[in-house]
């Protein structure tokens, strides 16, 4: 029984070795590897405590990925990494729109990217603005590029991969927001009345809307914003936290006579948007050919009417839209037989389909979580952006009311714990099936559950239920990787065919990440299961 131990033992040695992942000297002689830690592992000579590049691929890699036919079962390629496994990024935006100048990015700390790890998150969309990277033509400010490496800089140490998204709310500054900077804004006279109970009214005001068609016709904004993305790239494409960029937020336009909306935003995108995405993806590859470029649609997708979009002529797109619902912004509660979700899914598959691009979902999130129906939305919510994405960031990860993930002390916000699930954050292989079942752990009390990150409360129960995932490995060795987040009781791994993990059990309490080896071409199964339970 030993020698068959030991057998058992070294060939799973041997399938980490081939997999890259370092096999503890205790493991290699004689037991199971060791359990990995909450959060990235420490920082070494060999194995940085930093997103691996081996999740983030080139753009190149991902061409011929997609061209080799890998698509998932939605008929929309996966975001696959230069190593060909399929990623999935799950994270939040994070920001800061109040400081400008001086205070620009200060309200971001490390706590931001700890806690996101520590909840089981590996992806952030980071918000910069144009306004403050050239406050005045051709003047960049070397304070905020410095403030933006920052930043990336505790991404880095928490092992979360980061989007820097070019934001722009209404335009920007001119019109009391923040974004394109005022020298770049042309109005030609049009009025502009605020609408501050109503802020999205205001991308239909004429002076907004002529603001847009200026920034996408004129030639020497064209240059400035290209310019604007060359200093970006130039400066961040090879820090190791830089997943990739997103060139606008929420590009809107000019509405022509006689333009109903869902009309205007096809035209919009096919006419404005995609030669300026084009134009962009030139600029930042003279500087960076390396990171992901997302690119977005109009936000009237929200309301279940595919993009005008066309082809942007570049490996690394990746299509960025948003899920929102304009009932829902306005304070309603969500309704299940309104058919909302599933008209969005609809509307927003044609694009990644036709191009054969992956999709990653940049913001969603209500403003009003506590609903009745609020529930239910987030389980169908998530249950769609499943089947046909390959990931997205919530809004926002902060501390307070709102929008916000968490409240002052750190705990989830009503119903948005149903956001931290286990997910396969890279496959080596093609996905057959992925469940999870998120029961509550038997005789589990409100309040006298273990603390699910340090130093902080939970403040209601954890949904910690088994999870499970089966693969057929690539003939292209690799390495598995999942992503489960604290729970309140320990968890057992298990795999089942010619594979091994790094750990057997994740400890309650604290985030982990699951590493799986196997042999090529094997169908495998990786189970996580709550102690206690079968």
């Amino acid at each position: 029984m030993r020698a068959r131990r030991t057998i058992r033992t070294l060939i799973g040695c041997l399938l980490l070795s081939a997999a890259g992942i370092p096999v503890p000297a205790a493991a290699a002689a004689a037991g199971p590897p060791a359990a990995v830690g909450a959060g990235p592992p420490a920082a070494s000579a060999n194995h940085p405590a930093v997103v691996s590049s081996s999740s983030v691929g080139t753009p190149g890699a991902v061409g011929a990925a997609v061209t080799a036919g890998a698509v998932g079962p939605s008929g929309i390629p996966p975001l696959l990494d230069d190593r060909g496994r399929a990623l999935t990024l799950r994270g939040w935006n994070v920001e800061d729109k109040a400081g400008r100048g001086d205070q620009a990015l200060k309200a971001i700390t490390e706590k931001h990217f700890r806690d996101l790890r520590a909840h089981g998150f590996d992806f952030a969309r980071l918000l910069v603005f144009w306004d403050d990277l050239e406050p005045r033509r051709g003047h960049y400010s070397a304070e905020y590029l410095r403030r933006i490496e920052r930043v990336l800089d505790w991404a880095r140490a928490h092992g979360i991969q980061v989007l820097i998204d070019a934001h722009q709310d209404v335009f920007g500054p001119a019109f009391g927001h923040r974004g394109i900077p005022t020298w770049a804004t042309r109005t030609d006279g049009l009025p502009f009345t605020p609408h501050p109970d109503d802020w999205f009214a205001e991308y239909f005001e004429p002076a907004v809307q002529r603001a847009f068609t200026h920034l996408y016709e004129d030639e020497d904004l064209r240059r400035a914003q290209a310019q604007m993305w060359r200093v970006l790239a130039d400066r961040f494409g090879d820090h190791p936290a830089v997943f990739g960029y997103d060139l606008i937020n929420e590009p809107m336009g000019e509405l022509r006579e006689g333009e109903d909306l869902p009309t205007a935003a096809r035209r919009i995108e096919r006419d404005q948007l995609t030669p300026m995405y084009n134009r962009l993806a030139d600029a930042v590859r003279s500087v960076d050919d390396g990171s992901r470029l997302f690119i977005e649609p109009t936000p009237i997708v929200g309301e279940g009417v595919p993009t005008g979009l066309g082809l942007i002529d570049d490996p690394g797109v990746v299509y960025a839209p948003h899920f929102y619902n304009t009932a829902m912004e306005a304070g309603a509660d969500y309704d299940p037989a309104a058919g909302w979700i599933e008209s969005y899914e609809t509307a927003v598959t044609v694009y990644p389909r036709t191009y054969g691009v992956p999709v990653v979902v940049g913001e969603w999130g209500p403003l009003n979580n506590s609903l009745p129906n609020m529930g239910r939305f987030y389980r169908d919510a998530l249950t769609s952006l499943n089947r046909y994405s390959s990931g997205w960031a919530g809004y926002v990860w902060c501390y307070g009311g709102g929008y916000c993930a968490l409240d002052e002390r750190g705990r989830f916000r009503t119903n948005k714990e149903q956001t931290a699930t286990p997910y396969a954050a890279a496959v080596a292989g093609r996905v057959i099936s992925e469940a999870h079942d998120p029961g509550l752990v038997p005789g589990l009390v409100p309040g006298q559950h273990p603390e699910l990150v340090p130093g902080q409360d939970p403040g209601r129960d954890s949904e910690v239920g088994a999870y499970r995932l089966t693969y057929r490995a690539s003939m292209r060795p690799g390495t598995t990787e999942i992503s489960l987040p604290p729970s309140a009781s320990d968890r057992r791994i298990s795999v089942t065919g010619p594979a091994v993990a790094d750990t057997r059990t994740a400890v309650a309490g604290r985030s982990h990440r699951v590493r799986v080896a196997a042999l090529p071409g094997a169908r495998i199964t990786v189970s996580v299961t709550p102690v206690g339970r079968r």
